[in-house]
């Protein structure tokens, strides 16, 4: 599939977005990681910074926390209610991921930019929740400021 026709099936509707990021509190990043030269630390600065209470998940067992944060193995071992899961994990991860933010409540499934797959898609609107696919909730955060000033010269 050409990349133009993945741009059109997964562009979302601001206010749809903008939604989603007002109603989340809890946010669990599946895939989160503690070196601070990777996209998901990053991510998850920038949106614990905001104010959301973020939820770091990596099996790895000798990650204990990130940022201060704890880090949980798996969604399935989180303490309490999380609102939205972000991954930042492969594509082909994303059903089983879906499948687990289904069985632990959440109510939004978002894969980060480059993570698409719609049959888990299907399963989690299915399931009731709202779906964000090849996205960034840190670029979309802050899309309303952005202006571009197309008038400087170059």
């Amino acid at each position: 599939m050409p990349d133009a026709d993945i741009d059109r099936r997964y562009d979302y509707d601001p206010e749809y977005l903008a939604d989603i990021l007002r109603s989340v509190k809890t946010i669990a990043m599946v895939g989160a990681s503690a070196d601070k030269t990777k996209f998901s630390y990053g991510v998850l600065r920038v949106l614990h910074e905001t104010g959301y209470d973020m939820v770091p998940v990596n099996p790895n067992p000798e990650l204990k926390e990130i940022r201060g944060i704890k880090v949980y193995p798996s969604l399935k071992a989180i303490d309490r209610p999380v609102d939205m899961v972000e991954v930042f994990r492969r594509k082909e991860e994303l059903y089983g991921i879906a499948q687990e933010a289904i069985e632990i409540g959440a109510k939004v499934l978002w894969g980060q930019i480059g993570v698409y797959d719609d049959e888990a898609a299907k399963l989690a609107e299915d399931a009731g929740l709202k779906v964000v696919m090849d996205r960034c909730p840190k670029i979309e955060l802050f899309r309303p400021f952005w202006k571009p000033r197309l008038d400087l010269g170059i």
